[in-house]
């Protein structure tokens, strides 16, 4: 993945499989950032039934690109955070294609054991928060992080917080000369 048009702002994208712990690991990120902003790419996209078709596919990411460009371009944010599936190349690349704003870019995508991913999914459809489909299609997903240009991050032993952590502490060997 490219890095993006360079400038103070800086856009970090967190992908992962359904139940990796994105939205938790990046609630955290905003905390431990100043003058950030944070958006996961499901509220841009929760409608009952939940339909997946040319037309809503294409709805989703104008609806994305056009709050990460505002995000980008507003001056009381230094840090944007974004949370997606992001499980394709070709989902990478049409947000990058979308986006018109400077950023410099910080991705990661965040992956675990099998294992791991099924015990956290589980407990979430215990809790009433997740539908029981989503254990088969997450651990489909959970292989195709390994073909993506970006870096990888195993929270498996990880919490949210290590997890923030960890993305900070990885984007900031990226920044130095």
């Amino acid at each position: 993945m490219g890095t993006g048009r360079g400038t103070g702002k800086c856009l970090y994208m967190i992908g992962g499989p359904m139940g990796v712990g994105k939205t938790a690991a990046c609630r955290q990120l905003q905390q431990m950032l100043d003058r950030s902003v944070f958006l996961d790419g499901d509220w841009c996209w929760d409608a009952h039934p939940f339909q997946v078709t040319e037309e809503t596919r294409e709805m989703v990411l104008e609806n994305i690109a056009f709050l990460l460009n505002r995000f980008l371009r507003c001056t009381a944010y230094d840090h944007v955070i974004f949370c997606w599936v992001l499980h394709r190349r070709e989902i990478w690349a049409d947000l990058f294609r979308r986006l018109t704003e400077p950023y410099t870019l910080r991705a990661v995508a965040l992956v675990c054991t099998s294992e791991t991913l099924r015990t956290r999914l589980e407990g979430d459809i215990r809790a009433g928060v997740r539908e029981p489909d989503v254990v088969n299609r997450s651990l489909v997903y959970l292989p195709l992080y390994s073909t993506l240009d970006v870096r990888r991050l195993d929270v498996t032993e990880l919490t949210p917080r290590e997890t923030a952590a960890h993305i900070l502490a990885a984007t900031e060997k990226e920044r130095e000369p």
